[in-house]
């Protein structure tokens, strides 16, 4: 994927620091060629006995009827798109369950994958398992042989949102609109050797 001017390219350790949710977008397209990147990487991510039961649905126009099935922030309800500031695209994870009836791991690598590439060309997202799975999959004809695993929505940012090592994991938006997001610390999960 070629780079605008001005850019440059990210190390994986960096891309994955600077990966946050983001919930308010600019109303600004995302090209074609962009998206079809994530879509690549994502068809490219690890898959169990590589079985591959991953499909996806790519969404630019219909916009509402993605939106229309979603729920955002549940901690903070502050914190999702208002009028002006929903996603410009969406990228719908469904497993073809006639493949594979578990494909758990397969959606957590190929949405990742879908996550860094789009911010690699600058691009924020907001994965989201809160849908409305029935009536999105009769808006969008989805047969009753693929499940909706995730919604990824995507945008440029119209927010910021940072990490900070924390003991109460609830996010919160500050004054500024800033999204706090944190995280435990690496010395509080890792266990050298043994627990």
């Amino acid at each position: 994927m070629a780079l605008h001017a001005g850019q440059r390219r990210m190390d994986a350790l960096e891309l994955i620091k600077k990966r946050r949710t983001i919930r308010k977008f600019q109303q600004r397209r995302i090209r074609q060629c962009v998206l079809e990147g994530c879509l690549e990487a994502a068809r490219l991510a690890p898959s169990a006995m590589n079985l591959q039961p991953l499909e996806y649905i790519l969404v630019t126009e219909q916009l509402e009827r993605i939106f229309s099935c979603t729920r955002w922030a549940g901690y903070e309800k502050e914190a999702g798109p208002k009028p002006g500031e929903e996603p410009v695209a969406y990228i719908i994870i469904l497993m073809n369950r006639s493949v594979s009836s578990d494909a758990a791991y397969d959606v957590g690598l190929a949405a990742e994958n879908i996550l860094l590439s789009a911010l690699g060309a600058g691009i924020a997202s907001c994965v989201l398992g809160a849908l409305d799975r029935p009536k999105l999959a009769k808006a969008m004809g989805i047969p009753a042989t693929h499940s909706i695993e995730l919604a990824i929505a995507l945008g440029y940012p119209k927010q910021r949102s940072v990490v900070e090592d924390g003991k109460d994991l609830k996010y919160r938006v500050d004054s500024k609109g800033i999204v706090h997001i944190p995280k435990r610390p690496l010395q509080s999960i890792v266990h050298n050797e043994r627990f």
